[in-house]
C-alpha cells in the first residue's frame, strides 16, 4: 500500500466559456469536474497502475465530500482529518478565444488551525504505520506550519518509511533540515530554490538530504539521479490534449517503480511513461494504464556516470 497525501484537495474543473467580457455578464457553457490536488492525481495514477492506495486530505464541506466519494468509486481509501469550509474548486477555462484558453481561477480552500494541525499529525502518525511507501505533493490550507511537510518527513523517519516529496517554496526548504528518501522539482523550482536547475548540480547540493532527485524539465523529459547512478527519460508523443497534472502522474510512476523494486532506470521509463499517458487523456490529472504501457517501450533513456 502507497500513502498519497494530498494537504488541499480540491475539485478540478474544466469551464467552457466562449468569451470574456471585462467588467460584464459572463455564463460558462458547461463544467466538467474531477477530483483534484497534486496528491490525489498521485493516488488516481497509482490506482490506474494496480497499486493499493489510501489518499490523505484535509477534508471540508461538500466538495470534500464529493472528492472522497469519487476516490472510493475509484478504488481508493481516503482518510485523513476534516475542517470547516469547504474544499476549493480550481478552474480551466476552454473557450475558443485563444486569449482565455487554458486560464485557470484558483479558490483559496479552507483553513487549519493548530488544533487541526495536531490532530492531522496524529492521523498521519496511525497511517504511516499501515503503508509501505509515503508519497507527499502540493500545497497547504491556510493556517498550516511552515515547516508541515518537514515534521511529516520526520514521522516517516521514525517508523522507517521511505517518502517521495514533491513541494517547492518555504515548504522545501524546511523540508531540507532533514534526510529523506526522494525529492521530486521541475526546472522552475529548482532555480527558486537553489539558483540553479541543472539536475547533476542540484543532486550535488542534496546528495546528503536525498538518495533520490527527480527534476523535470517539460519538453525535455526527466533526469532521475541516486548516489550511484543517473539517467535521463523522455517520449514523443504525437499530440497533448492537457498537461493538467502531468507532473503528479511522473511521480506516481517513480513511486511505482521504486515501490516495485524495479531498477533506477526503469523507474525513469515508467515516470515519463505516466507523465506523458496524462497528456493524451482529456480528464484532468487522470491517465489510463493501457497508455502507460503503450509509452513505456517508447522512451528513450541517456545513461549517465556517477558525478
Amino acid at each position: 500500500m502507497i500513502l498519497c497525501v494530498c494537504p488541499n484537495p480540491s475539485i478540478d474543473t474544466y469551464a467552457w466559456l466562449p468569451q470574456l467580457t471585462i467588467g460584464g455578464v459572463n455564463r460558462i457553457e458547461k463544467l466538467k469536474e474531477f477530483p483534484g490536488g497534486k496528491g490525489t492525481h498521485v493516488a488516481f495514477a497509482l490506482k490506474q497502475l494496480g497499486v493499493g492506495t489510501s489518499l490523505f486530505g484535509n477534508w471540508a464541506g461538500n466538495n470534500g465530500e464529493w472528492i472522497k466519494n469519487a476516490s472510493k468509486k475509484a478504488g481508493i481509501r481516503p482518510v485523513g482529518i476534516s475542517l470547516m469550509g469547504n474544499n476549493r474548486k480550481c478552474y480551466t477555462f476552454r473557450s475558443g478565444d485563444k486569449t482565455i484558453e487554458n486560464t485557470e481561477l484558483l479558490e483559496p480552500g479552507p483553513e487549519m488551525t493548530e488544533s487541526n494541525w495536531q490532530q492531522f499529525l496524529r492521523k498521519f502518525n496511525s497511517e504511516v504505520k499501515k503503508h509501505e511507501f509515503i508519497c507527499m505533493s502540493g500545497s497547504w490550507p491556510t493556517g498550516a506550519p511552515e515547516d508541515a511537510y518537514l515534521q511529516l518527513l520526520l514521522i516517516c523517519t521514525k517508523h522507517k518509511k521511505r517518502a517521495l516529496l514533491d513541494c517547492s517554496g518555504v515548504q522545501l526548504k524546511n523540508a531540507l533540515k532533514t534526510k529523506f528518501f526522494g525529492l521530486h522539482i521541475n526546472e522552475h523550482e529548482a532555480l527558486e530554490a537553489f539558483g540553479i536547475n541543472d539536475s547533476a548540480k542540484v543532486f550535488s547540493l542534496l546528495k546528503d538530504k536525498v538518495s533520490l532527485l527527480a527534476l523535470t524539465n517539460g519538453k525535455e523529459g526527466l533526469y532521475l539521479r541516486s548516489s550511484t547512478s543517473s539517467f535521463h527519460a523522455n517520449v514523443v508523443i504525437d499530440k497533448v490534449v492537457s498537461t493538467v497534472g502531468s507532473g503528479d502522474c511522473l511521480t506516481a510512476g517513480i513511486a511505482y517503480g521504486v515501490s516495485n523494486g524495479l531498477t533506477l532506470e526503469d523507474t525513469a521509463k515508467y515516470g515519463v511513461a505516466c507523465g506523458a499517458a496524462n497528456c493524451l487523456n482529456d480528464d484532468l490529472g487522470m491517465l489510463k494504464a493501457s497508455d502507460v504501457e503503450n509509452l513505456f517501450p517508447k522512451v528513450k533513456i541517456t545513461t549517465g556516470k556517477k558525478d
